[in-house]
């Protein structure tokens, strides 16, 4: 190679056959890099050096210049940064230095037509692809110097590679470095300081949108055609759902079947994706999430349904429902649960029923059975193609409203505990002799007269114990009769501090370890631990310290028994029965209401999920998720167990304990987020294991509520940080010289923005109040009014705002992105990745 190359600087009179001599001579030479060595094998080369320089020892005269090595060294082969490289990574050497022997400068761009391995030239074995050389008189070292990191920033951007790659000719090259010219921003010397290093950007542009920037630029001049490519430079983004899985198939079950075919050949691959250490971590989390969830809905539907349908019931129904969604449905990642607004259906359901004298779980199951018929027929007509009018106006507005939700239930259970356990404000310790509690029997007579045939006359130790009521517990009090007596009776002490300090300390705990995974603390396998188990980990410490005390704080109470809560009924319900006929016939009507509910609370929470910044590579399945649904519905309606769709948080939390980063990151580099991890294990075990939790009492009985209910504020709070909404809501209170650098602000004036987030408050405000008073039974008209909603706001926002602010509707989506064929396939968006990205302090300088 440096045969040729030399030759041809000999042909064009370049150099002569001396100095080639010489040159060559000079770059067979071996290489020495900085490779890092441990301290005791830096401390023996030391002491060996320096034994060998000792007086009357024999050194041997070898000359130091050894030539270059046709096999990678050891050293080489030992480089751990080879790890941290991805796979199919080619090199390019760049080689300057400066020689006393030439007069003028040698320089040659190399391009291999195969990447080899040359021998110890790289650090790390690498197959090389291009070799830049440049030696030169002693005169402008500094010159030769920055010419050489010129070249290697040149051939690090991704444009100017595949004009490397193409280049035919040496004006092929200059052309590509013209382009790269043509992209820098010049920082000018005397503004800024050279010493301070420049943040890494959260998001790096695609080359294909650079190259269309810089065609745009090109032909901006160019009248009519100029004027149209910068009026579509103003757009954002189209729309994010306009994906195949959403076009409509004109055919009966069209939609279903392309699902179908779409998910078949993943099927397998789903299964053996989840033999993962992380899917664990996953399943653990996701199992005590649902087991709360399932014990928190089943107490409030059986206080709403008279226990027709209890805690035993939502376990059952959720493992049944769970498990064969996972296993059948199209996004596997999903978790179904209970829900609020069908609780508050379900709620309305029996108060009718028991106002008309109607067998409740009957008139439940026609209802059932005509919602499924309608989930049918919306399965057969591609409806879900409507998602495409969900847009990130009506995600947010929802996914705000559930994590409220969350956060509210977590919030108002622990107040509910201050008021079980009340703290004694007037506690003085110079009255502690008057504190008492004591048990009064005064109706102890009454009591024992009526339940004399339980006891014998072998239980007159049990009778002096009742007489001497001192000894008695608060349980056998109660159970005797009496009831307490004394100021210190509704006093339980230390109760209330120590479930606040586990819910509070469980919440900034798996808070901390998730950050902890994004910091520079420790090894990164240690952190990627400690982030996928933090939850885990957090529920084990703080059972830990709650055990540790000793304090009776509630705990999880699971059943234990396999039997129907309400003893009236049956597994199964039977669809004739004590109801008159036509009630099959007016069930049709509120279960439109009901479907509208179950399409609006699933199809929402699939496109949250499958959205493109979590770069799912196995595609979504609206219709085969939707018609699992239905088909769940009628097993569920039957057995007289609630009804389970999509739960939103929960689904997030899933997803987000189940996100890949890259593990070839370089040093200070931060982990590329790379996707979710899409299989069916860590769901289906979820919902076996909730199934099992049953037989798994004896140990959930030790986990404490606070702890449970810190898991549930922190879910909500994720979800919440997660959506722009947030983010527009804290520019209210911040002034604008120091607001943070969002894409949005730098193209739509903050006026703009306030007042779509005031739209926005108050629509999740409307939905609050409907999900809280007797008007709930509207509350899924309100949903799918929010569509409304944003529809009308193009009357008042321009179609530029809106594709900065939100996503352009469908209608508006074919006159915008019809020039756009190319640009389908990007997956870097302006907003993409920013969720997984590390929010550094930044410095933001104003280019306008």
């Amino acid at each position: 190679m440096c045969e040729c190359v030399t030759n041809i600087n000999i042909a064009n009179n370049s150099i002569n056959q001396e100095e080639k001599e010489k040159i060559i001579h000079l770059l067979c030479q071996k290489h020495v890099h900085q490779t890092k060595k441990s301290r005791r094998k830096t401390m023996a080369e030391i002491c060996l050096s320096s034994c060998s320089s000792c007086p009357g020892r024999a050194t041997s005269q070898k000359s130091t210049i050894a030539e270059l090595s046709e096999k990678p060294l050891k050293e080489q082969l030992l480089n751990r940064f080879r790890k941290k490289i991805p796979e199919g990574t080619e090199a390019a050497n760049i080689l300057v230095g400066e020689v006393d022997f030439l007069d003028q400068p040698f320089v040659s761009f190399i391009r291999l037509k195969e990447a080899r391995v040359l021998g110890s030239l790289t650090e790390v074995v690498l197959p090389s692809r291009f070799i830049f050389i440049l030696l030169g008189p002693k005169i402008k070292t500094k010159a030769y110097h920055e010419i050489g990191r010129a070249i290697a920033t040149l051939l690090t951007d991704e444009l100017f590679q595949k004009t490397a790659y193409k280049a035919l000719s040496r004006s092929g090259l200059l052309a590509g470095i013209d382009e790269f010219l043509d992209e820098l921003s010049i920082l000018p010397p005397g503004k800024w300081d050279p010493t301070v290093r420049i943040q890494p950007p959260k998001f790096l542009p695609s080359p294909h949108k650079r190259k269309l920037m810089l065609l745009r630029g090109n032909k901006l001049p160019c009248g009519e055609n100029g004027n149209a490519f910068h009026q579509e430079e103003k757009l954002a983004h189209g729309h994010p759902h306009a994906s195949e899985e959403l076009k409509r198939t004109g055919r009966i079950f069209g939609g279903l079947i392309k699902d179908v075919k779409r998910k078949a050949p993943w099927y397998w691959s789903d299964f053996y994706d989840g033999l993962n250490m992380q899917c664990l971590s996953s399943i653990l989390f996701i199992y005590l999430v649902t087991v709360t969830n399932s014990i928190t809905f089943g107490g409030m539907l059986g206080d709403a349904t008279d226990n027709m349908q209890g805690v035993l019931e939502n376990f059952l129904g959720t493992a049944i429902s769970g498990g064969l969604f996972c296993l059948f449905s199209g996004q596997p990642l999903t978790i179904l649960s209970s829900t609020g607004p069908v609780l508050v259906f379900e709620r309305l359901l029996f108060r009718f029923s028991k106002d008309y004298e109607f067998e409740y779980l009957e008139f439940r199951l026609w209802i059932g059975l005509w919602v499924a018929f309608y989930c049918l027929i919306l399965v057969a007509t591609d409806a879900s193609y409507l998602v495409q009018y969900f847009t990130r106006f009506t995600e947010e507005s929802f996914c705000a409203l559930i994590s409220l939700i969350f956060i509210y239930d977590a919030i108002k259970k622990m107040l509910n505990l201050a008021d079980q356990f009340p703290i004694n404000w007037e506690y003085s310790i110079n009255h502690m002799t008057q504190y008492s509690c004591q048990c009064s029997l005064s109706d102890f007579g009454n009591y024992t007269s009526v339940n004399s045939t339980m006891y014998s006359s072998n239980n007159s130790s049990l009778y002096e114990k009742i007489e001497d009521s001192s000894n008695l517990t608060r349980n056998q009090c109660l159970e005797y009769g009496g009831h307490l007596v004394g100021s210190s009776c509704n006093y339980v002490p230390d109760i209330c501090l120590m479930s606040a300090m586990l819910f509070f300390g469980t919440f900034f705990c798996s808070s901390s370890l998730k950050q902890f995974q994004s910091s520079r603390y420790l090894s990164a396998s240690i952190r990627k631990l400690a982030g996928d188990f933090s939850v885990i980990l957090t529920i084990l410490v703080f059972c830990a310290i709650d055990a540790s005390f000793g304090l009776e704080t509630p705990k999880l109470i699971v059943p234990t028994e396999f039997k129907p809560t309400n003893p009236n009924r049956s597994w199964i319900v039977t669809p004739f029965g004590k109801n008159p006929w036509w009630v099959c016939l007016l069930s049709g009507i509120p279960a439109i209401l009901i479907t509208i509910l179950l399409f609006m609370d699933q199809q929402i929470t699939a496109v949250i999920l499958n959205r493109k910044e979590y770069k799912l590579r196995k595609g979504a399945g609206f219709h085969l998720d939707f018609f699992c649904i239905a088909l769940l519905i009628i097993i569920t309606s039957f057995m007289g167990l609630p009804w389970f769709v999509s739960a939103t948080v929960i689904s997030l939390a899933h997803m987000d304990s189940l996100k890949m980063e890259s593990n070839t990151s370089a040093p200070g580099e931060q982990p590329k987020f790379l996707g979710i991890r899409e299989q069916r294990v860590s769901g289906l075990a979820v919902f076996i294991l909730t199934g099992a939790s049953v037989f798994l009492s004896p140990v959930l009985k030790y986990i404490p509520m606070p702890v449970l209910y810190g898991i549930f504020l922190q879910m909500g709070m994720a979800a919440l940080r997660s959506i722009q909404f947030l983010e527009r809501v804290q520019l209210l209170a911040i002034p604008p010289k120091h607001q943070p650098d969002l894409i949005f602000l730098r193209h739509v004036p903050l006026r703009k923005v306030h007042l779509f987030t005031f739209i926005q408050t108050a629509c999740l405000v409307i939905l609050w109040i409907l999900k809280s008073t007797v008007a709930a039974i509207i509350f899924p008209l309100m949903l799918l009014a929010l569509v409304g909603v944003r529809k009308s706001m193009e009357w008042f926002f321009s179609l530029h705002d809106l594709s900065w602010l939100d996503d352009i509707l469908p209608a508006k989506e074919k006159i915008v992105q019809e020039p756009k064929k190319e640009e389908s396939d990007l997956s870097d968006s302006e907003d993409s990745e920013l969720k997984y990205q590390e929010k550094s302090p930044e410095i933001n300088i104003s280019v306008n």
